[in-house]
């Protein structure tokens, strides 16, 4: 019997939740994501110094702010996992700009310039952004660019739909931040079949698939391998390396989940979101607007230490 994580390649395609070049070697996902967070890790590794050291160089001979380089360093990551899987890596913009269309854009089009200087081609590149109504007018005019977005930080139909109508490529719904939220408000432990967070996926994969919507739905920050395996089917799941190392060295069964074929049963109505609707809708959701602040807000605070990361460094350098 195969593994699970090779079962699940059959029907879903796996990614790598991080930015260890090394963990993603171990996995072969075909796409991987990172996100400021995941960065800040990888960069405090003394086996990544040398992208570290690229970064500050290039910063130092181009007179760079250290707001600018944490960016490079973000793609110097994103460049040598390019290398190893055959499909997309996302970068993200900074998370200070999730309420700016033209600075959302602007950076934007400098992740794929940066990304160009290494020969990655566009189409090898996500560009993620917070799911704001902000962003998500910015993503509409990228994917208008020629350049793929993944809208992260999604807690909502609301989101999802407004995001769907955009033209967006991709969206990345938070399983576990959306139980963890539940499971403090109503001091409950769930299971696979009350878990909320795989609610709301089921919900956007049906609402999806019903209206024939093209965005592709990933599945994020999952809490445990179950999380994953009631997922099996969704079109993209991002899966951190403890998780994707239990589903390698679990040879049992793996069963489809969602099926396109199965999705429409129950599905909610089409929704058109104009930005009033779509900030009262997201207004009336606690849950999805405490955690879609609380994720900016950290992202915000990791790219700041990363920033100082590379602050530090340059003063070293002087």
């Amino acid at each position: 019997m195969t593994s699970k994580l090779d079962q699940l390649k059959t029907m879903t395609i796996v990614t790598a939740d991080t930015g260890d070049i090394e963990a993603i070697r171990a996995y072969a996902p075909r796409d991987c994501t990172t996100n400021p967070s995941l960065i800040l890790k990888a960069a405090r590794m003394e086996a990544y110094g040398p992208l570290v050291e690229e970064a500050i160089l290039w910063g130092i001979s181009h007179n760079a702010t250290a707001s600018r380089i944490a960016m490079r360093l973000a793609v110097n990551f994103g460049g040598e996992l390019s290398r190893i899987v055959s499909g997309r890596v996302s970068t993200e913009v900074d998370a200070d700009l999730s309420f700016d269309v033209e600075g959302t854009v602007a950076q934007a089009h400098q992740i794929i310039g940066d990304y160009a200087e290494r020969g990655v081609a566009r189409d090898r590149v996500l560009v993620k952004i917070a799911a704001t109504w902000e962003g998500i007018q910015a993503a509409s005019i990228l994917q208008k660019d020629g350049i793929d977005c993944n809208l992260t930080l999604i807690f909502s139909l609301t989101q999802a739909a407004a995001c769907a109508d955009a033209g967006v490529f991709l969206i990345s719904p938070f399983v576990g931040r959306i139980a963890d939220w539940y499971a403090k408000a109503e001091g409950k432990t769930f299971t696979v079949e009350t878990d909320p967070g795989l609610a709301a996926v089921r919900r956007i994969y049906a609402y999806y698939k019903a209206h024939e919507l093209k965005t592709v739905i990933m599945g994020a920050s999952f809490r445990s391998q179950g999380q994953v395996e009631a997922l099996a089917g969704c079109d993209s799941l991002t899966i951190a390396p403890p998780l994707l190392d239990a589903l390698a060295k679990d040879n049992g069964t793996l069963t489809r989940e969602l099926d396109p074929a199965n999705a429409a049963k129950d599905a909610p109505a089409r929704m058109y979101l104009d930005e009033q609707s779509f900030r009262f809708m997201l207004n009336q959701d606690a849950m999805a607007t405490e955690k879609l602040a609380d994720g900016i807000r950290i992202f915000s605070r990791d790219m700041q230490a990363l920033r100082e990361l590379v602050s530090k460094r340059l003063q070293m350098a002087a």
